[in-house]
């Protein structure tokens, strides 16, 4: 297969131009959004969850932190998956905002949190952010109470693996955080599309692809706050690329010595997602020297949005651009994905796979989840 003929690798590289057109969708629906907001009473003590299922959960574990760190006091990530199952151990009757990811808006849990939400939050609204029009989600939205985003339609992923997908919503989550400021953004949020081509023009380069033939059936991948987010999609990126060949964990920096480090062997590679904030990243550059020292990894990567001034034992390490918009702006954090997509990429053709379809031998993933049943919801929501 060619290394650049298939959906994957093309959704992985427009990414760049995605984000700045969803700028604009965000942007043209400036005034929707605000009275949306207003006239649901959405405030910074207001009942706000994010929710999504697989990827698009990680896309709320990371939105979280940043709408939480912008002092929005209720904020929770919800997997859209647990609401169906068992909703009562996780929302509050009085949460206001859910605020709902989906690529097609097709998987059956979609829908069925929207509806649960709607029984157990009863002045719930929602806003929904997607990428396809046509999706049941967008259908069942109800004009009165809900407003649906729908982005370009080169994030409505074709390929089995979210990817562009997965960071034009979660920059869409942001903008639509910080649409009072919205004139403002878009230069922050050039600067991070800039180091995402910084990332595309590594792998250019040689270095991820020839990392991605290393000898290694584990990976680590490890960030804190909303890089945690990051790292757990990074990590599901090369395991589901690879359909499982590679196995792959996540954590944040300091809850890995509780456990998950034995995971770390001479077949593991590790990459640390640093963050740019000093007091963060001493814990982070403690636990990089621990990892160097007792488990001998197979190799590890540093990614960073500025030199992080370790070296021994690193193979190599991605850095930004310098730029003051990058710093400014959270959405620094989105390109950072990019390196577990372009490793699951590499990984996957370097195990003769196809990329848009690794696991076309077994079925064992597909592009939307089947096999779910969909049970009615009792009304004591227990």
């Amino acid at each position: 297969m060619s290394e650049f003929n298939n959906h994957t690798v093309k959704e992985i590289w427009h990414q760049p131009k995605m984000w700045l057109d969803s700028y604009d969708i965000v942007l043209a629906n400036r005034r929707k959004i605000e009275e949306f907001l207003v006239s649901n009473g959405i405030g910074k003590d207001t009942g706000i969850v994010l929710t999504g299922a697989g990827t698009s959960d990680f896309i709320a574990d990371a939105a979280a932190c940043l709408w939480t760190r912008s002092g929005y006091s209720r904020v929770k990530a919800v997997a859209t998956t647990d609401i169906v199952s068992s909703c009562g151990y996780f929302l509050d009757p009085s949460d206001r905002l859910f605020i709902s990811f989906g690529r097609s808006g097709n998987s059956p849990e979609s829908v069925a949190a929207w509806k649960i939400a709607r029984a157990w939050c009863r002045n719930a609204s929602h806003l929904i952010i997607t990428c396809n029009p046509e999706g049941e989600l967008v259908k069942c939205a109800d004009p009165e109470r809900d407003l649906a985003i729908v982005l370009p339609d080169g994030t409505n992923d074709r390929s089995l693996a979210m990817t562009s997908s997965f960071s034009s919503m979660l920059i869409t989550s942001i903008l639509c955080k910080n649409i009072a400021s919205i004139e403002r953004e878009r230069a922050r949020l050039k600067a991070a599309a800039d180091f995402a081509s910084h990332i595309l023009e590594d792998a250019v380069t040689g270095r991820l692809k020839e990392l991605a033939s290393k000898k290694f059936s584990r990976a680590v991948f490890l960030g804190s706050g909303p890089l945690k987010g990051i790292a757990c999609e990074c990590h599901l990126k090369l395991q589901e690329l690879t359909d499982g060949q590679i196995m792959c964990a996540y954590d944040s920096f300091m809850g890995l010595r509780h456990g998950p480090q034995a995971v770390i062997n001479e077949d593991t590679l590790v990459v640390y997602l640093l963050s740019e904030d000093p007091h963060v990243r001493r814990y982070e550059a403690d636990l990089v020297a621990q990892v160097y020292s007792e488990n001998h990894p197979a190799a590890q990567v540093i990614v960073s949005t500025v030199p992080s001034g370790i070296s021994e034992g690193i193979d190599f390490e991605i850095n930004a651009p310098a730029s003051e918009e990058l710093l400014e702006g959270e959405y620094r954090f989105v390109p950072y994905v990019l390196v577990g997509q372009l490793l699951g990429y590499y990984s996957s053709l370097a195990k003769g796979l196809d990329p848009d379809n690794p696991s076309a031998a077994r079925g064992a993933i597909s592009r939307v989840v089947h096999g779910v049943t969909i049970y009615d919801f009792p009304e004591d929501g227990q």
